[in-house]
Order: C-alpha cells, then sequence, then structure tokens
C-alpha cells in the first residue's frame, strides 16, 4: 500500500526510495538472515579445514567459539560503518556515499563466494566484517538522504521506508535460505555472495536521480542544484514555500561547520535531542526483538511443528515484520511518532510477561506451547509497529542539517554495540534467570514508554525549525527558571 505517496507529483521521489532501499537498508536484512540457513554447512567447512591444515579436529565448544566470532563480527563491521558513515555523508554527500558504499559488498561477496574455493574460512569473517561495514553506513545515511528529499507532509513515511527494506531483505533472505534453494551443503557460498545482487542494482539505477536538495544547500550553498533536486523530486508544484524554510535553516546555521559526535556532548542547545536518541536507540537492541529469534525454533518445535517444516514457519515471523513496517508507513503521518513507539513499546512489555509464564509452563500444559508462539509473533509485530522503524526517523527531525549527520554515528554506534553485546549476553542471561530471561527486556520496554510518554515531543507535520524550537523550551528550561526568580536588579545588572 503506497497510498501516502498520493500527494506527490511525479514518480521520481518514489524511485528514488526503491533504490536507497534495495542497496541500502535492505542489505541489513538480508544479511543477519542469511547466515542463519547455512550453520552447519558452515560449521563443517571450518573443522574439515583444520583438519586439512593440521591434521587434527577442532574441539566443539572451539567450532563454536568460531562460529560466534563469524556471526558477530558483522556487528564490528556494522560499528566501522555508523562511525564512517558521518564523514562520508559530509564529504561526499548522501547519494555518492550510498553509492560508493557498494564497493564493501562487492568485496564481501567475492571472499565469501570464493571462499570454500580457496579453503579458507577467514575469509568468510573478513567477508562478514565488509557486509557489516556497508550495513552500518546505509542504516545511517539513507534515512538521512530519504528525509532530507522528502516534504514535510510525508517526510515520517518516506523515511519509514528504510525499516521496510530491512524487513524485506529479512524476509527474502529467509526465503533464499532455504534449504531447496541456495540454503543446501553445495550452494551455500552463492548465498553468501548473493548480497551482491542488490548492491549492482543499486549501482545501475541510483545515479540518475537527485541528491539530497537540503545537502545541496545548507552544505554545499549551491541553490541553483537544490532547486534542479527539488524540481525533478516534486514535479512542478510550487516550491516556493519548501525553498523558503530551506533558506530559513541555512541562515539560522550560517557559518557553522558539520557537528563531531563530541560536539553535540558538548552542546547544550541539543542536550535533549541527543538524550533522545541515546535512550530509543540503544532500546532498540535491548528491547530483546530480536533474541525472539534465538527461541523461534525450539518454541515452534514444542508446538509439535515437524523440523523440516520450521525453516517456512520463521519465515513468517520475517514476514510479520513486514507487515508491520508496510503498515507503520501508512499510518505514521495519522497517529504520529510518540503514539507508534509508546504503544510498541507498552505492548512488548505485556507480551514479555505473557511470554516468561507461557516458558515456566511449556512442559506442564499442552496447550502452551501454541501461547509461547503466539507470544513470539506478537512481539516482533509490536516492535514492527512503532520501535523498528519510527526511531531511525527521529535523528533526522530532530537535529539541524550540521549536527545530523554527528547524531546519526551517535544511534548506529550504540545500534551495533549493543547488537554485539545482547548477542554476547542472551546465552548467559538464558543461562542465569532461565523461564524469567526476558526480564531485562521487560525493564528496557517499560522504561523507554515511559521515557517517550514524558520527555518526547511529537514531531508530525512539523519544520525542522519548529521541532528546534520545542526542543529549546527544554534545553533551556532551566536558564528561564533562574532568569524568572531573579529580583528585578538582578535582571537589570544581568542585562548590563
Amino acid at each position: 500500500n503506497l497510498s501516502f505517496l498520493e500527494p506527490l507529483q511525479g514518480k521520481v521521489l518514489f524511485l528514488t526510495i526503491c533504490a536507497a532501499g534495495i542497496g541500502g537498508t535492505f542489505q541489513y536484512g538480508y544479511n543477519i538472515s542469511i547466515i542463519n540457513a547455512p550453520t552447519t554447512y558452515i560449521q563443517t567447512f571450518i573443522n574439515e579445514t583444520w583438519l586439512e591444515r593440521t591434521g587434527t579436529s577442532l574441539e566443539s565448544s572451539v567450532i563454536l567459539l568460531v562460529w560466534s566470532f563469524v556471526v558477530s563480527v558483522f556487528s564490528l563491521g556494522g560499528l566501522t560503518g555508523a562511525l564512517i558513515a558521518g564523514p562520508m555523508a559530509i564529504k561526499l554527500g548522501r547519494k555518492t556515499s550510498l553509492l560508493l558504499n557498494n564497493v564493501f559488498v562487492i568485496i564481501a561477496a567475492v571472499l565469501s563466494g570464493f571462499s570454500q574455493m580457496a579453503k579458507s574460512f577467514e575469509m568468510i569473517m573478513l567477508g562478514r566484517f565488509f557486509t557489516g561495514i556497508n550495513a552500518g553506513v546505509s542504516m545511517n545515511i539513507q534515512p538521512m538522504y530519504l528525509g532530507e528529499s522528502a516534504p514535510k507532509k510525508v517526510r515520517g513515511a518516506v523515511t519509514l521506508t528504510s525499516a521496510s527494506f530491512t524487513a524485506l531483505g529479512l524476509v527474502l533472505g529467509q526465503v533464499v535460505g532455504i534449504r531447496d534453494l541456495l540454503g543446501g551443503e553445495e550452494s551455500w557460498p552463492l548465498l553468501l555472495a548473493s548480497n551482491v545482487v542488490p548492491g549492482l542494482i543499486q549501482l545501475v539505477t541510483l545515479p540518475w536521480l537527485p541528491e539530497s536538495p537540503r545537502y545541496l544547500l545548507i552544505d554545499r550553498g549551491d541553490k541553483e542544484s537544490c532547486i534542479c533536486a527539488l524540481q525533478k523530486l516534486r514535479g512542478n508544484g510550487d516550491l516556493s514555500s519548501e525553498l523558503e524554510e530551506m533558506l530559513a535553516e541555512q541562515a539560522a546555521i550560517k557559518d557553522q561547520r558539520a557537528k563531531s559526535p563530541w560536539e553535540l556532548f558538548q552542546n547544550p542547545a541539543v542536550r535533549w535531542q541527543l538524550i533522545s536518541i541515546i535512550v530509543l536507540s540503544s532500546a532498540m537492541q535491548l528491547c530483546g526483538n530480536d533474541s525472539m529469534y534465538f527461541y523461534a525454533s525450539y518454541v515452534f518445535q514444542e508446538a509439535g511443528i515437524p523440523y523440516d517444516k520450521i525453516q517456512y514457519v520463521i519465515i513468517g515471523t520475517g514476514c510479520c515484520e513486514l507487515i508491520t513496517a508496510v503498515t507503520c508507513n501508512v499510518i505514521i503521518e495519522r497517529a504520529g511518532r510518540r503514539l507508534l513507539i509508546l504503544g510498541g513499546y507498552s505492548l512488548m512489555a505485556v507480551w514479555a510477561i505473557v511470554f516468561m509464564v507461557a516458558l515456566s509452563q511449556q512442559s506442564r500444559i499442552s496447550w502452551i506451547p501454541y501461547l509461547s508462539m503466539a507470544c513470539i509473533f506478537a512481539y516482533i509485530l509490536s516492535f514492527g509497529i512503532g520501535p523498528a522503524g519510527v526511531t531511525g526517523v527521529l535523528p533526522t527531525e530532530i537535529f539541524d542539517q550540521m549536527s545530523r549527520p554527528a547524531a546519526y554515528m551517535i544511534c548506529g554506534s550504540l545500534l551495533w554495540s549493543n547488537l554485539f553485546a545482547v548477542g554476547m549476553a542472551f546465552p548467559f542471561i538464558v543461562e542465569g534467570l532461565g523461564h524469567f530471561c526476558y526480564l531485562p527486556f521487560f525493564t528496557v520496554c517499560v522504561c523507554s514508554a515511559l521515557y517517550v510518554a514524558f520527555f518526547l515531543p511529537e514531531t508530525k507535520g512539523k519544520t525542522f525549525l519548529e521541532i528546534s524550537k520545542e526542543f529549546n523550551k527544554r534545553n533551556f528550561k532551566a536558564q528561564t527558571c533562574e532568569k524568572f526568580w531573579k529580583g528585578p536588579e538582578e535582571i537589570k545588572s544581568t542585562m548590563l
């Protein structure tokens, strides 16, 4: 359902969304899911390669350790990508950065595709690292690029398509990874190398589409190119009000240079914006949504689903995320940002409690596995309806042009660091807390919902300057109160 694009004049913005998405956040979802199917085959390959080199087999614990590194090095690559995304976006521009980012995925595809032929599992590790860099860059720059290219009335919906492409990548990765397709014993190198296809599609399509108008005007000072880009994106409509708003933002940050992450931490004018993205970006990974996939196979097996059919049921979990991401696209401009995030985390907190109770009774009551299965789908649906996509929209809306790349660097760093931390810690959480392993995630969901309810203002339908003024009320509240309590003589002396 693309009804949110009806107000747009022309198809260029729609094509921009597709071209940016297919080689952008699509890769994040796709590369997370394709690594799951060939787990057993790659572990066997690691052991056989070591046996051929040294004449001795690896212990199962060592194989598991090497495999854990193969999986987790993707997060380290993502963190690296998040850190270089800001400087790339500033120096090269949003569109050029997305195009150049495909170099990493091409290198990754070559390394992974030829790893079996070269008898080197180290090539898989290195390939996963480069894949992570590609995902880290695209997760930061794509929403920035789309948010700056979209008109105000559909800015949230357009930026949120980044989450839709992530979910689409997740589902297609699960489908392609089926044993009957590319997830078999002979074809897994081709599966790992298949991520080059979306990258090549982007390299063919994105060069024909315009750069971010805001980047052209505010960062480069190129008004003519900005107007040209706007005309391509908006058609023949009246551009005067949008251009006036951009010129106002340009005047407001005149003579300023692009900020670094450290400068944002030192700047009191963005204190609450920074707190907001730190809280919500951390909650994205600490809420336990990805950990639900850890339990999926076990729960589905307990529910009586045959082992060879579980892979098809797991595709249903990915479809849940895709359906909710698309639904969120349709309703975000009506419901607003706050309601979707608040509702998402509140529902997740409820389902976390039900899931823990269900796990504790799994072996005692015959129908409880079906409740556990329903909880998995409900948890993923609740995450997809708000937190999954809206969190990525906020940095575009609550930071100005000079602070936005640094804000996305902070968001990306937190996202990838926490993904790595949760991936490493979750097995120990399960071991320590047992059936109550979702208690930490429940706490994160409740705290996130409370923060949104009390501290996050609505940004729907507002200009970037209006949003900035909204946050300034809270950022400078302490100074305002201090002036209010001063006596007339103190105020007079301050003014002098």
